[in-house]
């Protein structure tokens, strides 16, 4: 599958950061039966690498991203522990060439955005999405680049991904409200499911 054909699966990536490996597939599991397929595991844990290997071992289904890819050695990890693509928070030169898995570099500004088109990225990550200007910035942006879509990230919870879908150059949102520490530390997988099944239904934005 091409890298946006894995962004349409749903309209919400859980950003993860795994710090007990024993949580990766039973949190994976309960985030899938919601309807979230691609999870991104952040790079931030001793725990990562091995929670995606579990993961894309015993979770066929799934769709495993690895995130917080900070260089070309982070993809190669990645690659091996069976990740499909990976995240980064920003645009490097190991991601514009051919690697072991496609990276989605992650842009702020629209000079970013150029660059990154200008060598053939045209699927992106917008972040922080909150802080670099919000829905409204990519509304601005999507006038004069109207071919580069994005999965916007930072700061996106369930009151605002909603306003972010609704622009035609999103494909979805990436967050970490879906799977809060709380309820991943006391295992309330049941939780999880329902934040993952709300997350696929947002509610309308009004006009």
């Amino acid at each position: 599958m091409e890298i946006r054909e894995y962004l349409a699966l749903a309209p919400a990536v859980p950003v993860l950061t795994i710090v007990d490996v024993a949580d990766a597939v039973p949190l994976a599991r309960a985030l899938i039966a919601g309807g979230l397929r691609v999870l991104e595991i952040t790079l931030r844990t001793p725990s990562a690498l091995e929670s995606i290997r579990r993961i894309a071992q015993e979770l066929p289904e799934a769709v495993v991203a690895a995130g917080t890819v900070l260089s070309s050695g982070d993809q190669e990890r990645a690659a091996r522990a069976g990740a499909r693509f990976a995240f980064s928070p920003g645009l490097l030169d190991f991601m514009l060439e051919e690697g072991p898995v496609p990276v989605i570099a992650g842009v702020a500004t629209p000079s970013e955005a150029m660059r990154a088109r200008e060598r053939g990225l045209t699927t992106l990550k917008f972040f922080p999405a909150v802080p670099a200007g919000g829905a409204g910035m990519l509304k601005a942006i999507h006038g004069p680049l109207p071919d580069l879509v994005f999965c916007p990230t930072g700061g996106i919870d369930s009151k605002n991904a909603a306003e972010f879908l609704a622009l035609p150059n999103v494909a979805c949102v990436g967050g970490s409200w879906v799977a809060p520490a709380k309820a991943v530390q006391a295992g309330d997988w049941n939780s999880i499911t329902g934040l993952a099944r709300a997350a696929c239904a947002p509610a309308p934005v009004t006009p």
